[in-house]
């Protein structure tokens, strides 16, 4: 696990970052109204806790009772409660980044990321079963190994006739 001491590090760096800005915060406006504001975004995060959770399984049960891959209800409900989360987090970057993860346009970019994470890390099959089937974009070029039993030194030989057409279509895995 070489990722622990960085989840720590991190973890001190928005506990450093969360108290500087407080104090910023209460030198501008007072102390009382930076708590109270720091109460209020809280309070909104614990009140939407719930609520994005019971959307995001209600969504994810209905993608998976249509036989709809369920993958996409699945990753944009886990960035809304994330999102609810970082609210209720004491703390006004946090409260900031959660907001930030609510607003559409920015969810669903996180969505997006959350999606390609998740398919550089899995199988081809489990993305497709999470995600649906997935566009592929195919470029052609020069191979950059040679063929076995060819010299590398030699240019690979240049393409005769047209190029052959290209077959779409979905892989199925029958059981």
């Amino acid at each position: 696990m070489r990722r622990a001491p960085l989840i720590g590090l991190a973890a001190i760096a928005t506990v450093v970052v969360e108290i500087a800005v407080f104090v910023a915060v209460a030198r501008l406006v007072g102390l009382v109204w930076a708590v109270a504001a720091l109460l209020a975004i809280s309070l909104l995060g614990g009140w939407l806790v719930p609520r994005q959770g019971v959307r995001a399984w209600r969504r994810f049960r209905t993608a998976a009772s249509e036989g709809r891959p369920p993958g996409r209800q699945a990753t944009e409900g886990l960035v809304g409660l994330v999102g609810a989360l970082l609210l209720a987090v004491p703390g006004f970057v946090t409260g900031l980044l959660g907001a930030a993860l609510l607003v559409p346009p920015l969810r669903w970019y996180a969505r997006d990321r959350v999606e390609r994470l998740v398919e550089r890390r899995t199988s081809p099959a489990l993305a497709g079963d999470l995600f649906g089937p997935r566009r592929v974009r195919v470029r052609r070029g020069r191979p950059t190994t040679a063929p076995p039993g060819t010299s590398s030194s030699q240019p690979p030989p240049p393409p005769q006739g047209p190029p052959p057409p290209a077959i779409e279509g979905e892989i199925v895995d029958k059981d």
